[in-house]
């Protein structure tokens, strides 16, 4: 498995190989980890250390990063940036547009190129002397398929590309000024990775879709997933807290959301004495000026980043949690890592996004909440007078329908038939 997150990287992008990695054994497969050695991590969480299995083989290698050359110039920027979280365009400072275009046009497809001929070096010859069978590769960054298809066009070894998020569609990529040049070179690559592996692997339906219309590889659906050992009981908060966890960008901005509990607070004098919101994780100015627009700043605790153990008490004493996406055709194929903590922590949902996104689908189909449209206030301002009702008689709960074929282990039985094949 070549990976760039791993602990202890906190985030999403490390949890899905980190889980794979602990009970793949399970099913006859033996993994070999191979990551850099000296990343520039923009979260740390150091208790997923304590969750690497004893007996594991770890290969590293030295990267070299441009963020520690950005920072000279600007290093709130350059950490905000490589946080995945990008200032409005119109309010980007002549810093920050300047490092957005440098980074989309000389660094592709992404910051961690400088690691593939290294790598390649590297692997070659670790793969020969040691006949293994099958590589992984797990992007973004992208930088690492492109380690797979070298590794695949030198020893013709089974690849497997494992795609997390999209590539040339995910919604940031449009905000890396790329130029019509840099977009060619992304999409060739693109194509030449989807075309060369031997399988892809892509964490929803609606990627699937996208892909088979520029491959004819097989294309596997491996979504992300909750670990059995989270789902323990915890007690609730005794306010009426909503919690959003995780990153919250300012584009994901929901005034809908605000909108609603602005008019549930002045009309209602018990939800006002009642109601809590919580951000859990980075929060985009937008957000926090939004909360402040719609007079809702009293009622905001906003705890930032915490360890992903911590992250999971939260989501178990919440009385509701919260799930934001940009309204766009863009993010209907993504499906926060979050989203199946939060089925199996018995809370209930609410879900805000584009139509035809698999989220939705996931969500109705689990019956673990309600998803509601950038256009719907009035319902979702009712659901949540319905949840706070709930609340006050002692039975807001949620009555989740076949969560299990998203744990970790099932999917890791999954990827082992793939491996396997």
């Amino acid at each position: 498995m070549i990976v760039y997150y791993w602990p202890p990287a906190g985030g999403p992008g490390v949890q899905r190989w980190l889980k794979f990695v602990k009970y793949l054994p399970q099913f006859g497969v033996e993994p070999i980890v191979y990551h850099p050695s000296n990343p520039i991590y923009p979260q740390i969480d150091n208790s997923l250390l304590d969750e690497l299995p004893s007996n594991i083989t770890t290969l590293k290698q030295p990267i070299s990063e441009p963020y520690k050359l950005a920072s000279f110039f600007s290093k709130n920027s350059t950490k905000t940036i490589s946080k995945g979280i990008f200032p409005e365009e119109k309010k980007q400072t002549l810093v920050q547009k300047a490092m957005l275009f440098v980074r989309g046009n000389f660094f592709i497809p992404d910051a961690r190129k400088n690691w593939i001929n290294p790598s390649v070096r590297y692997l070659s010859s670790y793969v020969k002397e040691h006949g293994i069978d099958t590589i992984i590769t797990t992007g973004p960054p992208h930088s690492l398929h492109i380690i797979g298809l070298r590794l695949k066009q030198n020893l013709n070894v089974n690849w497997i590309a494992d795609f997390r998020d999209p590539w040339t569609t995910i919604g940031y990529h449009k905000q890396l000024k790329l130029t019509q040049v840099a977009k060619k070179i992304h999409k060739k690559l693109e194509s030449e990775v989807l075309n060369n592996a031997d399988t892809v692997i892509v964490t929803s339906n609606v990627t699937k879709k996208e892909f088979q219309r520029l491959t004819q590889k097989p294309i596997e659906v491996i979504t992300n997933g909750y670990d059995v050992e989270t789902n323990s009981c915890k007690v609730l908060d005794k306010q009426f807290t909503l919690a959003h966890i995780g990153s919250f960008l300012s584009q994901r901005n929901p005034e809908i959301l605000w909108q609603a509990l602005q008019e549930l607070v002045s009309e209602n004098k018990d939800f006002e004495k009642h109601f809590r919101l919580n951000l859990i994780g980075l929060v985009g100015a937008e957000i926090i000026k939004s909360i402040e627009k719609y007079s809702l700043t009293k009622y905001l605790n906003n705890i930032g980043y915490v360890s992903h153990i911590e992250s999971i008490i939260y989501q178990k004493k919440s009385q509701v949690l919260l799930l934001v996406e940009i309204d766009s055709e863009d993010t209907k194929a993504i499906i926060p890592g979050k989203l199946f903590e939060y089925m199996v922590s018995n809370r209930p949902i609410i879900a805000i996004g584009p139509s035809g996104s698999d989220v939705e689908n996931i969500i109705n189909k689990t019956n673990t909440g309600d998803y509601f449209y950038y256009d719907a206030l009035n319902t979702l301002k009712m659901k949540i007078s319905t949840h706070f009702e709930a609340y006050k008689n002692g039975n807001l709960k949620v009555n989740p329908i076949g969560v299990y074929q998203y744990s970790r282990e099932n999917l890791t039985k999954n990827l082992s038939k793939v491996i396997l094949n």
